[in-house]
């Protein structure tokens, strides 16, 4: 057996692409704004996590400029040996001050923040508790900890206080969820979450990658949101999103930054983040704590296009979100609405099972606060004019498909078991 095999046999993705329905790695050649340029042509993006539509905002610039010219490059080492800078450390007490934590710990990306956290904290004597629905970098962080996992059916609190009770009461316990779901939107029910880890001498994570900048009176997330900052012991944000650059955080006690400072192998066997980068987040928590009125117009967008959606006849779940998934169901339907859309000049992304429950399949949409009215109109009329014509929403009928069609729109029974295959590779914990 040749390890390299499964290359050669691997043929999923180069089928969907023969098909015409591939739809990942699309290559941008513009900055992450409302609108995009890919492959020549432009398009108005509702799949960025950019919320607040800060990554080409002049003072970003010049605070990345700025870091460029006094450090270079890049930090050619680990935080732990020779890569740790003065302005990782006054960021670090800048997100500290932020969240209203004692301290905080920079990471080079927001997943070995998660991967380091918890595979930091969690021991063989410790049990880490985690949603069916977390994001893949918590439940891969679970894995590499030497502890027990055990899990509970999403934001659902009756399964969570039964998964607590039935935890061996001499082992440490941490319960790690997302704030905001990224698939779906949903804010975890953290006030129920907060008093069954009381209960049961829990301590508490939360993963706020889509939360800050978009969540609480200040941005400051989940926490923020419900006025339990006082009460989530570990708070986990990432800066490729609201935060406009690149990089993870937490902030917790002055006594759990310093043990994972010593013990998190993410942090200290990663290379240390670019002052650049670091410049950037800085110069973005200004603008959120400044600029309030950029979540106000973020808020806006998103009751806007859910209520359009929802007039259209969509499914946009239980959001409460910019994140608002359009619920199509079927696997390759969803797949075929993403492609027509982005024909059309939309850019969206598709998440199919086991991503997602199975026939739960949807397109993800997300807004930033610096799309216009007239972007969003001209997304609602043309997810209109392809609802209507795949039958998903009232209006239209079911577009038949042809008893034969070419080899390269072909979708095949055994296609679709490949795809099946692959993305239970890819999404092997998360259902």
């Amino acid at each position: 057996m040749d390890l390299f095999d499964k290359c050669v046999k691997f043929k999923t993705a180069k089928e969907v692409m023969a098909a015409g329905l591939y739809p990942y790695f699309n290559i941008i050649t513009s900055a992450q704004d409302p609108e995009v340029i890919v492959s020549g042509k432009k398009m108005i993006m509702i799949g960025s996590n950019d919320y607040l539509g800060l990554t080409t905002h002049p003072k970003l610039k010049r605070a990345a400029f700025r870091a460029l010219k006094r450090y270079g490059t890049g930090c050619t080492g680990s935080r732990f040996l020779n890569g740790t800078f003065d302005i990782h450390e006054e960021l670090e007490s800048e997100l500290a001050d932020f969240a209203d934590k004692e301290a905080a710990l920079f990471f080079t990306t927001g997943v070995l923040a998660n991967l380091g956290t918890i595979a930091g904290l969690v021991g063989k004597n410790d049990i880490v508790i985690t949603d069916k629905a977390d994001h893949a970098s918590i439940i891969d962080g679970c894995h590499l900890s030497f502890g027990e996992t055990k899990r509970f059916r999403h934001n659902n609190m009756e399964d969570l206080e039964r998964v607590l009770a039935s935890c061996d009461k001499s082992k440490g316990k941490l319960v790690a969820v997302d704030g905001v779901f990224s698939t779906e939107g949903e804010i975890v029910d953290l006030p129920r979450v907060v008093e069954l880890c009381k209960r049961y001498s829990s301590r508490i994570m939360v993963d706020d990658a889509h939360a800050v900048g978009v969540l609480g009176k200040g941005g400051r997330g989940t926490a923020e949101h419900f006025g339990l900052q006082d009460d989530v012991d570990v708070i986990m944000g990432t800066c490729s999103k609201s935060l406009a650059s690149v990089g993870g955080f937490i902030t917790a006690t002055k006594d759990v930054v310093h043990y994972l400072r010593h013990n998190s192998r993410a942090l200290i066997f990663s290379a240390s983040p670019p002052p650049a980068s670091v410049a950037v987040v800085s110069a973005a928590l200004d603008i959120i704590k400044n600029e309030p009125n950029r979540r106000k117009r973020l808020w806006e967008n998103t009751r806007k296009m859910k209520e359009g959606f929802q007039e259209l006849g969509y499914d946009t779940g239980d959001s409460q979100t910019p994140i608002i998934p359009v619920i199509i169901g079927d696997n390759f339907k969803t797949f075929q609405m993403r492609k027509m859309l982005f024909e059309k000049g939309v850019f969206t992304n598709p998440f199919v099972s086991p991503a997602v429950p199975e026939g739960r399949a949807l397109l993800r949409t997300s807004y930033m606060a610096t799309h216009t009215a007239q972007q969003l109109d001209r997304v609602l009329e043309i997810f209109e004019t392809v609802g209507k014509q795949l039958g998903i929403i009232p209006g239209g009928r079911t577009r038949r498909t042809p008893k034969k069609l070419p080899l390269r729109r072909r979708i095949t029974n055994q296609m679709k078991d490949g795809v099946k295959t692959w993305m239970q590779r890819i999404y092997r914990f998360r259902r």
